[in-house]
């Protein structure tokens, strides 16, 4: 007798449906795994066995085949354990489970029948309802997960006897249920406020500009002066995903085993802030079985690095790409992958070692060649792709001690998201409206129809450009953030005031310090 059932294998952040076959026939007795596994997939069968017999089952006492279909996708993971299990009792007993074909199970069997959970639950969710599957059978941790996708039931698991009885219709479980408007209200909880940071009034400005375009942000200025402060309470004022956005970056984090049992999407914008000796892999992503990165844990929000240069320089160059098309390719002797990169990139460093370059109250303890070599760090490409270069000063006392509230994140927001409701119109009558999400994402035609200037302001442009020996790729994003200062504005056109504005928050290029 041949048992089918059907599980699903991570690929990416996709998952691809693998089919279970599972055959007894003459011979010794033993257990063979085939279909391209991994090592954990080879050891699936020492822990099904043992579940088997602590819950009161056997195991096919004969020659047993265990095919993972299609052959050619290599199965990685202990996923397979729950679905193996459950094959082999019907396989043994010879008894047909009437709700087995529409389903889709997966699950890490404990010795004992528990049933553990897996990485990966929401992509294998989705996976099923595209392949016409009703339900899911998964374990009760990863239920909460899997409930957010509609139109197919998704049921928990405690133990190995549980499925199977539910298989067989010998009991019944209730499918976990997810109000969509619920999860949706618990968008704009936030522990931290701008009503919280004191002064640094300009700063604040260049965010509000940078979130409501969607611009690459770096802050300048000396330690202590709030650089990290004001960057972990940009997701704050960034406007509330939606469903789909939250699914995709929820995906994301599921197949790297991040969500907690508790928690079941990912509503608010990520905030990422890896340290600085991270290594190419771990920002990019890869290793031999090509797993996301933090710039696509960082997806639809917000990638911090802090210390900037004190990043290892090859591994800031790998975010060229990511940076400029909003995903990532990989390729490794196993296969290319592509990842979703679409963040926001928010980075800060002093102005030198000591932090206290150009500083009017501290000495400067380096030498102007320990101050070059730290600016050179950072490659002249990278900064091209850093649409605000912005100086963070030291907060005075004053500010420090002013009782009065600061603006809260919520006024800024609506703000924002009064900008990013011009920009949704704008974009809506473009072909590529799908893709362009903001006024960071224009492209090229998109610039020139948009970004039109006046005389006066072609001429400012122009001076600009010779004075500063600004690159063409300067000059596009220059113009894609006195666009969105505009549409801050309500202003249909780009006016000389926001063309100046813009050209303002390009320190580096200006050389500032020196």
């Amino acid at each position: 007798m041949i048992t089918r059932v059907f599980s699903a294998a991570v690929v990416g952040v996709d998952a691809t449906e693998i089919e279970i076959e599972v055959n007894t026939g003459p011979g010794e007795p033993s257990i063979i795994v085939v279909g391209l596994p991994d090592t954990a997939v080879k050891e699936s069968k020492d822990r099904v066995i043992a579940a088997l017999s602590n819950s009161g089952y056997r195991w096919p006492r004969k020659r047993t085949t265990v095919n993972l279909a299609p052959a050619d996708i290599k199965k990685q993971g202990p996923s397979f354990d729950l679905p193996i299990a459950l094959g082999m009792i019907a396989t043994d007993t010879e008894e047909e489970l009437p709700r087995l074909s529409r389903c889709a199970v997966a699950g890490e069997l404990a010795l004992t029948g528990e049933v553990r959970p897996v990485k990966g639950a929401l992509p294998l969710t989705l996976e099923a309802r595209a392949r016409g599957k009703k339900a899911v059978i998964l374990p009760v941790a990863n239920v909460r997960e899997a409930s957010i996708v509609q139109g197919i039931d998704v049921y928990g698991v405690r133990n190995l006897r549980e499925a199977y009885e539910f298989l067989s219709k010998k009991s019944e479980l209730t499918p976990e249920q997810s109000n969509e408007a619920d999860l949706l209200s618990q968008r704009d909880s936030f522990d931290v406020d701008f009503s919280e940071v004191k002064g640094q009034h300009q700063v604040k400005r260049a965010i509000e500009v940078a979130v409501a375009g969607g611009h690459n942000l770096l802050l300048l200025g000396p330690p202590g002066s709030g650089k990290s402060m004001l960057a972990r309470r940009i997701p704050t004022i960034m406007p509330p995903m939606s469903l789909e956005e939250a699914i995709e970056t929820t995906k994301i984090h599921s197949v790297c085993g991040l969500l907690s049992s508790g928690e079941s999407i990912v509503l608010r914008r990520p905030f990422r802030d890896p340290h600085h000796t991270i290594s190419d892999i771990g920002l990019l992503g890869g290793t031999a079985n090509i797993t996301p990165g933090e710039v696509s844990l960082a997806h639809h929000g917000v990638l911090f690095l802090d210390e900037l240069p004190e990043f290892h320089r090859s591994t800031l160059e790998v975010m060229r790409q990511p940076l400029e098309d909003g995903k990532v390719t990989i390729s490794r002797a196993t296969g290319t992958m592509t990842f979703p990169s679409a963040f926001m990139l928010v980075a800060a460093m002093n102005p030198c070692p000591c932090g206290y370059y150009g500083d009017t109250k501290r000495n400067c303890r380096c030498s102007d060649k320990q101050v070059e070599r730290y600016r050179q760090k950072i490659s002249g490409p990278l900064l091209d792709r850093i649409d605000l270069h912005v100086e963070a000063p030291a907060v005075e006392y004053k500010e420090l001690s002013d009782t009065l509230p600061a603006e809260s994140s919520a006024v800024i927001r609506e703000r924002i998201l009064e900008a990013r409701a011009i920009q949704n119109h704008r974009f809506t009558k473009s072909r590529k409206s799908k893709i362009t999400t903001c006024n960071a994402r224009m492209s090229h035609a998109q610039l020139k129809e948009h970004c039109r200037l006046d005389d006066r302001g072609n001429e400012l442009l122009k001076n600009a450009m010779a004075d500063l020996n600004f690159s063409a790729r300067a000059y596009d994003r220059i113009l894609k953030v006195a666009r969105t200062i505009a549409d801050l504005a309500g202003s249909e056109s780009i006016a000389p005031d926001h063309l100046l504005e813009a050209l303002s928050y390009r320190n580096l290029d200006r050389n500032v310090w020196q």
